[in-house]
């Protein structure tokens, strides 16, 4: 049975300029299937979707490398339980393996392009995704030839609405030229603002909404609570030293809630492995 709203009123914004219009809050699912933490079940995973979903949430947000695949898996077994129609979701390609050794691997040849579509349409089992984002830019490959083949997947009906992540100024630029862009997925939050400085300018300019990843810095705004709650082996605990840095948040929780993300966000991707 699909799941209804109760109640709650979260507002609604366009993003970009081709009329598609989202949640302001989305959630982002990438936690549901790991990455930062360890896993959760389907049923949990799908119990949270259905929450955000009733608590006004309609946008989200996944990618064929989270799992890998099997996220994409867990979001369209939830979509079937929700209002397709009331739901924008968007997933990602291009990112072929992350290995913590060699790096990331990326693809954004066209062949790739439709074929991780197709992957996708079916692991999500939906006829046409919302917003199809370019995980991360191939330098090998010109950006006018992946937006060409997304620009064809549009044409098809396979996709609705294109958008780019971590791309610079220059590739947002030639990628607009081929077919307008609607968002652009960047990390953003109180101490990630590199992107204040050319990014957001640009987007402002050629009418792209912006949509942060990590706006929490990692669950690093999250609390004590979300500190302690990281697995000793995550990928976290090795990047940041998160229980330790975090006593200059607690310290300055007032002026870090107030200062959390500037009116000119589009949306905002939040998210989370429980229903708290």
């Amino acid at each position: 049975m699909a799941e209804q709203h109760q109640g709650v009123e979260i507002p609604r914004v366009k993003l970009g300029t081709q009329g598609f219009e989202v949640s302001k809050l989305g959630f982002g699912c990438m936690g549901l299937s790991g990455n930062y933490n360890d896993p959760v079940p389907d049923e949990v995973g799908i119990s949270i979707i259905r929450h955000a979903f009733a608590r006004g949430i309609t946008f989200f947000d996944t990618s064929d490398i989270y799992g890998p695949q099997t996220n994409e898996i867990l979001v369209g077994k939830a979509l079937k339980q929700l209002p397709r129609e009331k739901v924008q979701l968007a997933t990602k390609f291009g990112v072929v393996k992350m290995d913590p050794a060699a790096g990331i691997v990326i693809n954004g040849t066209p062949e790739y392009v439709r074929a991780s579509n197709k992957a996708s349409l079916k692991r999500l089992d939906v006829d046409y995704i919302d917003l199809y984002y370019q995980h991360r830019v191939d330098t090998k490959t010109p950006i006018e030839d992946t937006m060409g083949e997304l620009k064809k997947l549009v044409e098809e009906g396979k996709i609705k609405y294109i958008g780019l992540s971590e791309a610079s100024p220059e590739t947002i630029r030639r990628a607009h030229v081929v077919h307008p862009v609607t968002a652009l997925q960047m990390e953003w939050s109180l101490w990630s603002r590199d992107i204040e400085n050319e990014i957001i300018p640009l987007c402002r300019e050629l009418g792209i909404g912006i949509v942060p990843y990590s706006p929490l810095g990692r669950g690093f705004f999250g609390g004590r609570i979300v500190a302690e709650s990281v697995p000793a082996n995550s990928y976290l605990i090795s990047r940041r030293k998160l229980g330790e840095e975090q006593e200059i948040v607690f310290a300055n929780r007032e002026v870090g809630s107030k200062a959390w993300m500037y009116s000119f966000t589009t949306c905002t991707c939040l998210g989370s492995s429980s229903r708290g």
